[in-house]
């Protein structure tokens, strides 16, 4: 190690935490990363008043509240209102898929999606309707689930005003308007708008049917 290097390292050196014997560059790092040991939050939100212990964090925490998105995608320009959301985004880009189950080593972009899936193997449903007591293992269905409740229909259709009141069933009535067929069937090449009539129509080539001189029974 020549003269330069051991200075660095003795610089490195002389500011540890005296608690997990981490050590770093410069005062001020040690200082903010002991409020870590000392549990003290001293930067305070003036909007909602939660305390948080690093000024950057401060700063990544207020856009949750003036919705200002800075972090936008170089591929596709959809913007986030945290890194952290932008980074999972673009494993859409990537196809990659870094968390995986260690139950079934299914694969996942996302790592909500990873816990979501995991309550498939575990049974676990930690999310309650607090007005009838089901129990969810996602909260979007919970979220769905609520909806028979309240009646609400928030996703309208653009073209013709009928109002749904999940997504996924608005973009299905929306096949209605475009003539979109995307579910189309792997043996005899037909299409259908919806996922459900093209599982029925499967029946008519993989039912057994017995048979009489007369015909079908």
């Amino acid at each position: 190690m020549n003269p330069q290097e051991m200075t660095k390292e003795r610089k490195k050196l002389s500011h540890q935490c005296d608690i997990c014997k981490k050590t770093f560059s410069n005062k001020g790092n040690l200082t903010v990363h002991k409020f870590i040991h000392a549990g003290g939050k001293q930067y305070h939100c003036d909007i909602c008043g939660k305390s948080i212990s690093q000024k950057s964090n401060l700063t990544s925490h207020k856009y949750i509240h003036t919705r200002e998105k800075r972090y936008r995608c170089d591929i596709c320009g959809k913007s986030f209102l945290q890194k952290v959301h932008l980074t999972s985004h673009k494993y859409s880009h990537t196809g990659e898929k870094p968390y995986q189950c260690d139950i079934c080593g299914k694969s996942f972009s996302q790592k909500h999606s990873l816990t979501s899936h995991i309550s498939i193997h575990t049974g676990v449903k930690p999310y309650h309707c607090d007005i009838c007591g089901k129990l969810f293992s996602q909260r979007t269905g919970l979220s769905y689930h609520k909806s028979v409740h309240t009646g609400e229909k928030p996703n309208q259709c653009d073209i013709c005003g009928k109002s749904f009141s999940q997504k996924s069933s608005l973009t299905t009535h929306k096949y209605i308007h475009t003539g979109e067929k995307p579910h189309q069937c792997d043996v005899c090449g037909m299409s259908f708008s919806q996922k459900s009539s093209l599982d029925s129509h499967k029946y008519i080539h993989t039912a057994q049917y017995d048979l009489t001189p007369n015909g079908r029974i």
